[in-house]
């Protein structure tokens, strides 16, 4: 059943109803790094969040409506920053705005929960306000408000992307993703900050470590964009972030193997986690058991996930 996300923090009360909305967009979830591309692979998947926006007779950003999200002060820290970077770039004068946001993205679990909510507010602004701001610039807005761009790209412009900020500027490439591929998420009940799984993270890494991630990279990078399939296995170990993040995610390899053996391709930590994803073009539902199966060993609650990749990105929802 669809959920509601809910925003960590203390409640701020609003009581403004939420206006007719002049634009809707749905923003997917994603799942970043996909093992050794950290912070620079990632992939759109049919998880979605909402976001409503309309312009506001009070000078400031507001979240309303019916959600919880509303009553969070790091959701409405984050709309704010969100709003307050697109008016500073596109030079469009500055408005207030009511918005409104709700979807199934779920929060602080390695999906991009985050990066719905500020490409959200911007998408809809740069909507609402005459579209001064092109891709290629909100891509750049977004990426500096999140700090990296494996999950901004892909949630922008959809399917599997590889991207980095070379000069200043986001360099991008997106391909397709198949029906044929899906992705097993699951989905633990405790919740991981990217801050706390980014301190985890050392200094330096052993010149061995990185090669191995850089051949991992180059030949996922040119098997998505080849499209065969059949080369993924084995291509999704890593050295660089992984291995050090297991202190908050002991589960993570049993995870995996549970779900490469029960017909999985592969299997990573989606983004910093606690969530992990494995990658299987058959027995979806079997890698979803296995995987479930190594969290309840250990009495943790999870919620599974069988899934597409979307191939849209964000878009404004008619109707």
């Amino acid at each position: 059943m669809p959920r509601v996300i809910d925003l960590p923090g203390q409640p701020v009360q609003y009581h403004a109803p939420m206006r007719k909305p002049s634009v809707t967009v749905r923003v997917p979830a994603t799942t970043g790094n996909l093992g050794p591309g950290f912070d620079t692979l990632g992939i759109a998947l049919k998880l979605h969040n909402q976001v409503s926006i309309r312009e506001a007779d009070e000078p400031v950003v507001q979240l309303v409506g019916a959600t919880p999200a509303k009553d969070s002060p790091l959701a409405l820290a984050m709309a704010r920053e969100a709003a307050d970077a697109f008016f500073s770039r596109s030079k469009v004068k500055k408005h207030g705005v009511q918005a409104e946001i709700k979807g199934d993205v779920p929060i602080s679990r390695g999906f991009g929960s985050s990066v719905t909510l500020r490409l959200g507010i911007v998408f809809a602004l740069n909507e609402t306000d005459g579209r001064p701001l092109s891709d290629a610039q909100m891509l750049d807005l977004v990426t500096e408000l999140e700090g990296h761009s494996d999950n901004c790209a892909p949630a922008l412009f959809g399917g599997f992307v590889v991207s980095g900020r070379i000069d200043g500027t986001v360099r991008y490439r997106r391909f397709s993703v198949p029906p044929q591929l899906k992705f097993v998420c699951c989905i633990p009940e405790f919740e991981v900050s990217t801050e706390k799984a980014r301190v985890l993270l050392p200094k330096q890494v052993p010149l061995r470590d990185a090669v191995e991630n850089l051949n991992r990279v180059a030949l996922l990078t040119a098997t998505f964009a080849s499209g065969d399939f059949s080369l993924l296995r084995g291509l999704f170990g890593d050295k660089l972030h992984q291995p050090y993040r297991k202190k908050l995610m002991p589960q993570l390899d049993d995870i995996i193997a549970a779900g490469i053996e029960a017909g999985a391709l592969g299997g990573w930590l989606s983004g910093s986690g606690p969530g992990i994803v494995c990658i299987t073009d058959q027995k979806e539902k079997a890698v979803a058991e296995a995987m479930a199966g190594i969290f309840a060993r250990d009495r943790i609650r999870c919620d599974t996930h069988i899934l597409h990749a979307d191939n849209d990105g964000t878009r404004v929802k008619r109707g």
